[in-house]
């Protein structure tokens, strides 16, 4: 099972009506260095689909990438 640290909720993303919220989050997994992180979770945060992870520099990138669209 993965370690992981959610530092700080940023924000949802979507409710899907299966009760599981996708979401924003800063998170460390297995003590590294934290990331952004886009993934759902169930409403405990005890368990998590698959998701993306970003480091603050990718995610500076993507933002400047969305402002174009």
């Amino acid at each position: 099972m993965e370690k992981y640290v959610i530092y700080s909720h940023i924000g949802e993303l979507s409710k899907p009506n299966n009760g599981w919220v996708k979401e924003l989050n800063l998170i460390s997994w297995n003590d590294r260095e934290p990331v952004y992180d886009i993934r759902t979770w169930n409403a405990s945060h005890t368990i998590y689909g698959k998701g993306i992870t970003m480091t603050p520099k990718q995610m500076e990138a993507l933002k400047e990438l969305l402002k174009n669209i």
